[in-house]
């Protein structure tokens, strides 16, 4: 049996875009109001070439709250640092727990009309690619391909020693057998799948280390504080450049690591829209700001279209 190291000394990822610990933010200037004008993103599709970037916005009508918008998970959650997570052991069992009781609810979350809309688009070869800002794989469980998973994904677990990667459903079942009985009920579940447990619930939550060294695991995704792998981001600074419109879904926009491909679509002439409820960030290089739901936003988008949208996909 490997036995965990009481000192581990886990490896950082290769230097990249950094996720800055940024919760909230205030515009500096006028924005425009939103519209519920469909046309310019109807016209943008119809052109194609279209790049998605999606946020977390996309995945609240599958039960998975978003960050800013109203009643978001930020009012009453900090999500962990990685430098939170890498110092401290208590951290790292308080983070296990919670999100080893969120997986479970990531596990029942299935793909809503906006996650299919986008899968319908790309079929019918209306986007140029898709990137996502979420960790819950729903667009590919709508049947969406090639998505360049920006902040990683909660179902692969790497260790920070060896780097091996394995399934998140195999830590699971590790998890289970060290925590018999742990079913705590949670205040609620956040968009990054962690529970809100108070430490009380979390209690004495047996953490598990990597099988192959006896290292620290870590989900597969890039904390707040962490950097973005450097060839991710330049896989998504080709889709920018390659792509003719760039349409952002449910995506406040407020971290840098998504900000930054809209401010390059603007600095290279390709029109920015934006299907989101809120102001965004982004808002200033936008053509337009479409304020509707998504799932409706997208469902009319693409009756528009003429394209059917598959509502038996995941």
């Amino acid at each position: 049996m490997v036995r965990a190291r009481r000192d581990p000394s886990p490896i950082s990822y290769p230097c990249g875009m950094r996720m800055r610990p940024t919760l909230s933010w205030t515009p500096t200037t006028d924005l425009l109001p939103g519209t519920t004008d469909l046309e310019p993103v109807v016209d943008a599709l119809s052109a194609g070439g279209v790049l998605v970037l999606s946020g977390a916005g996309i995945s609240t009508e599958s039960g998975i709250p978003d960050y800013r918008g109203e009643g978001g998970s930020l009012s009453r959650h900090t999500p962990m640092t990685y430098q939170d997570f890498t110092a401290s052991e208590h951290a790292r069992r308080r983070y296990w727990a919670r999100s080893h009781l969120g997986w479970r609810t990531f596990g029942r979350a299935r793909p809503n009309a906006g996650h299919l809309a986008v899968a319908a688009f790309a079929r019918d070869a209306r986007l140029s690619g898709v990137i996502t800002q979420n960790v819950d794989g729903l667009h590919q469980a709508a049947g969406s391909e090639g998505v360049v998973e920006l902040h990683g994904s909660l179902d692969r677990v790497v260790c920070l020693s060896c780097r091996v990667m394995s399934p998140r459903r195999e830590l699971a079942r590790r998890l289970e057998a060290e925590n018999p009985g742990f079913d705590p009920v949670a205040a609620g579940i956040n968009p990054d799948g962690d529970a809100d447990l108070t430490d009380a619930q979390v209690g004495d939550f047996r953490v598990v280390p990597c099988v192959e060294c006896g290292g620290v695991l870590k989900p597969d995704v890039v904390f707040f504080g962490e950097a973005v792998p450097p060839q991710r981001v330049e896989d998504c600074r080709r889709l920018v450049r390659e792509s003719a419109a760039l349409l952002v879904l449910g995506s406040s926009l407020t971290v840098m690591s998504g900000l930054r491909f809209v401010r390059q679509a603007s600095q290279e002439g390709k029109p920015v829209l934006i299907v989101n409820r809120d102001p965004t960030r982004g808002d200033p290089h936008a053509v337009t700001r479409l304020a509707l739901p998504l799932g409706t936003a997208l469902t009319a988008v693409a009756e528009r279209l003429g394209i059917p949208v598959d509502g038996s996909a995941g």
